[in-house]
């Protein structure tokens, strides 16, 4: 099957998915700098989020530029990643609403968990569909970082039950580790150019 249709469904997806985590940020009463102070923790909580999916389109658009065609196993575990992505607005908005307590979280680092392992899902149904020698099998590779990722989710909810803070400490960290972008996908465009 051709590719296309499911990364302009994901693109859709993704942005509805941004639109609506900045829509929680409600306007503040008040027009001194002062009336800003309560959004912080919805503020922090909707950057935390933003800056999630935007290292997951970036990777899934990265990916996608390997991939040449998709099956139906790779579309299923690509609507498991949407759905997965799809809750970041709720546990966002929960989390900032609520100040970093420690349930909500916990249930955001649940969320992130559910993420990565989506993520991992869907590229091994890419994998499979493309086979094991494929370019793709080969940029996609033991997928260290992926799998630290994992473990840092892991530790982080288990943080949480010390000090959220911690949770929400590693939660960025995790994400700072990705800001570098992923070079393996355009290490494989380049080994597979004519």
């Amino acid at each position: 099957m051709n590719k296309g249709r499911l990364e302009a469904f994901t693109d859709g997806v993704i942005a509805i998915i941004i639109t609506i985590m900045v829509l929680e940020l409600k306007v503040p009463h008040g027009d001194d700098w002062s009336a800003l102070a309560p959004l912080w923790p919805k503020f922090l909580s909707y950057v935390l989020s933003f800056v999630y999916v935007g290292i997951y389109w970036n990777n899934h658009h990265h990916t996608m530029q390997v991939v040449r065609s998709v099956s139906g196993s790779v579309l299923w575990g690509n609507l498991f990643l949407l759905f997965a992505l799809s809750l970041l607005p709720l546990t966002t908005a929960w989390m900032g609403e609520n100040h970093f307590a420690a349930r909500p979280v916990l249930l955001y680092g649940a969320n992130l968990f559910l993420a990565a392992c989506a993520y991992w899902v869907w590229a091994q149904r890419l994998i499979a569909h493309h086979g094991r020698d494929s370019a793709l099998a080969q940029a996609f590779g033991a997928d260290r970082k992926g799998r630290l990722s994992i473990v840092l989710y892991v530790a982080g909810i288990a943080l949480t039950f010390v000090a959220p803070w911690l949770g929400v400490l590693l939660y960025a960290l995790v994400a700072a580790m990705w800001l570098v972008p992923d070079r393996r996908m355009e290490r494989a465009l380049g080994r597979s150019a004519p």
